[in-house]
């Protein structure tokens, strides 16, 4: 069984508290040992969730919320380790995934594994998932391989490499977008200036952020922002309508991740820090 989430409108936001938000938006328990965890939310029918093998592989199952025989009988499938090293093997054919390593895997694959290197350090598989009316190439990205941008500044405390990994000009897919995002030391503001895409849903999934750290990340309309305060490898539904932007206590990166009308990754509406409310 899968968690289901489903859609919301900017104007229930004004109306709910912490607990709600939460509860709407948060994705809190993505990875548990020996487990895989998916939460199904009705915007843009993503599947989000974590692969934590430790003892024994596991197998990706279907759901019965899906009604389709295999997960991927209609999907697609980003996958991003953010763990220790492991492999995913898609009917048959491994492929070993260091950490910030991503796997694409197309519509139509039968049966996915996953499994650690080291049961005592597990790797950390966050899944992403989108509906696909075709099927492109299983293609593995290893870290580094990516297209690489340099965005931000240290005076504005966003200096950060964004990392390409499933996008337009080079993994292709049906819909999914997909990428990590690194902070340069001494800054902790990612996504600022802020933006919305009203074209598609965004998922972020924070890591490398120490236990004693959080990261406040910002939500809603840019005239209407809530904030949720997020630990680390947590992950949140940025409905199309919503700002997604934060700023950490302490250092950490991000994975990022798409899906709706298009995937030019420069489709997105500004909301400049002066706009906000």
């Amino acid at each position: 069984m899968l968690n289901q989430r489903y859609a919301t409108c900017p104007e229930m936001i004004p109306g709910m508290d912490t607990t709600e938000l939460r509860a709407r938006y948060l994705v809190e328990d993505v990875f548990v040992p020996g487990e895989i965890k998916v939460t199904y939310t009705h915007h843009d029918r993503i599947v989000l969730g974590g692969a934590t093998p430790t003892e024994a592989p596991l197998t990706l199952p279907t759901y019965d919320e899906l009604r389709t025989d295999t997960f991927l009988e209609n999907r697609e499938l980003g996958i991003v380790n953010v763990g220790d090293d492991g492999t995913v093997t898609s009917d048959g054919e491994a492929y070993d995934l260091p950490k910030g390593a991503c796997l694409y895997i197309g519509r139509g694959a039968k049966e996915v594994v996953f499994a650690s290197a080291d049961p005592a350090s597990p790797a950390r598989f966050y899944l992403f998932s989108a509906t696909a009316h075709t099927t492109y190439p299983t293609v593995r990205v290893l870290p580094g391989e990516g297209n690489v941008l340099d965005l931000g500044d240290l005076l504005t405390s966003n200096q950060r490499q964004i990392h390409q990994l499933i996008h337009q000009g080079g993994v292709q897919s049906c819909q999914v977008v997909m990428g990590v995002t690194y902070l340069s030391p001494g800054s902790m503001w990612n996504t600022m200036p802020a933006h919305t895409h009203d074209r598609r849903t965004e998922c972020y999934l924070y890591f490398d952020l120490a236990e004693d750290a959080r990261v406040i990340h910002l939500m809603g309309e840019p005239k209407e922002t809530r904030h949720l305060v997020m630990a680390n490898h947590q992950a949140v539904i940025s409905p199309s309508w919503s700002i997604h932007s934060g700023v950490g206590t302490a250092a950490y990166a991000f994975v990022w991740a798409m899906a709706g009308e298009n995937k030019p990754f420069t489709d997105m509406d500004p909301a400049p820090a002066t706009e906000l409310r």
